[in-house]
């Protein structure tokens, strides 16, 4: 238990969580392994988990496969690295995931968080469910702002059609 603490308190979703705080966190937590290629979820599949990077990379990708091609054609959108989540989303709401998650190598350690268990510890300890909150937000508004920039990039510096 002691290791999945130590990890948890490196990583940023769980910033200035308190020892007690991380070890109730810590509790709810299962590790899982997967190997490269192994698809952790598929896009529009249901939200239920978070997931927390303990070792190895993950890619993040959509489906561009309706643009009317039979053929199934996934892009990486993002990799992520130890100490990153994903799936966060999950926590808000329990709708469909708008990507698809895949070990990008072998040994890729996942620890998973049950969306039920750490919305009750959130509901039974109201700063641990704030601070969590606090940092999801903070994560999330750095995705968005990376995706922005990526946007902003395509859009501006792509070379003028003739």
């Amino acid at each position: 238990m002691s290791n999945v603490v130590n990890f948890l308190k490196q990583s940023d979703i769980f910033y200035q969580f308190t020892p007690t705080q991380l070890e109730l966190v810590g509790n709810l937590c299962q590790e899982v392994v997967f190997n490269d290629g192994q698809v952790i979820f598929q896009e529009n599949s249901s939200s239920k988990e978070l997931y927390v990077i303990v070792q190895g990379e993950v890619d993040i990708l959509i489906n561009r496969g309706n643009t009317g091609s039979l053929a199934k054609t996934e892009t990486a959108v993002a990799r992520l690295r130890r100490g990153q989540s994903f799936g966060e989303v999950a926590l808000v709401d329990e709708g469909l995931r708008s990507a698809s998650a895949r070990a990008a190598q072998n040994d890729t350690r996942l620890l998973v968080i049950p969306r039920d268990k750490i919305v009750m510890l959130c509901e039974t300890y109201p700063q641990l469910g704030y601070r969590l909150m606090y940092n999801l937000a903070a994560d999330l508004a750095m995705k968005i702002r990376s995706t922005d920039l990526r946007i902003r990039e395509q859009l501006l510096y792509r070379p003028t059609e003739k």
